[in-house]
């Protein structure tokens, strides 16, 4: 490239609901590598031409998973929390830089194939994460959070955004309609 305003890390993936104790180490290596490393690669890649660009913005989509665990998703939750915590230290290390780093955490989002892939192409097991679910947040609803994000004035920035639907108070609270 010859330049870049804005890097959207938008990696993501969660493999298997096992515990802890009986995690897949594949599924556990896939995330970090896709979460986090894939995220260290396009960052690594694309900081220098973000600093030339005079007002660069690097987004790191994690996920409310990255803030606050639950059962069943120690991979992807301990993947989200690095990713975060990448967001936070190069906020730190790129203060001073004509860059902003934004973290978003989204909530429950349905999005294309995301359920589908953490239960392994079980299409059903994926429809009962929704099940009931009034208005779960879409791709669409994050690209709009992105978007906004990244075209605030130069001298603002958004830390970190976290966005679930109305359905969703926490992690383990969420609102079903039956």
């Amino acid at each position: 490239l010859d330049r870049c305003d804005v890097l959207v890390n938008n990696a993501g993936g969660a493999f298997g609901l096992e515990p802890v104790a009986e995690g897949r180490l594949a599924d556990w290596q896939r995330m970090y590598d896709v979460n986090v490393l894939g995220s260290l690669r396009m960052t690594q890649a694309l900081t220098p031409k973000l600093i030339d660009s005079g007002d660069g913005v690097l987004v790191m989509l994690t996920s409310t998973a990255g803030l606050v665990s639950y059962e069943g998703g120690g991979g992807y939750c301990a993947a989200k929390h690095a990713q975060s915590s990448m967001a936070e230290t190069l906020r730190l290390e790129l203060v001073g830089q004509p860059v902003r780093v934004v973290e978003i955490a989204p909530g429950m989002v349905r999005s294309e194939g995301f359920a589908v892939t953490r239960f392994r192409g079980d299409q059903e097991a994926a429809d009962r994460v929704y099940e009931g679910v009034p208005d779960p947040l879409s791709s669409d609803d994050v690209a709009d959070a992105i978007a906004w994000c990244v075209t605030r004035p130069a001298h603002v920035n958004i830390d970190r955004l976290v966005i679930r639907p109305r359905a969703q108070a926490a992690q383990h609270k969420v609102h079903r309609v039956r």
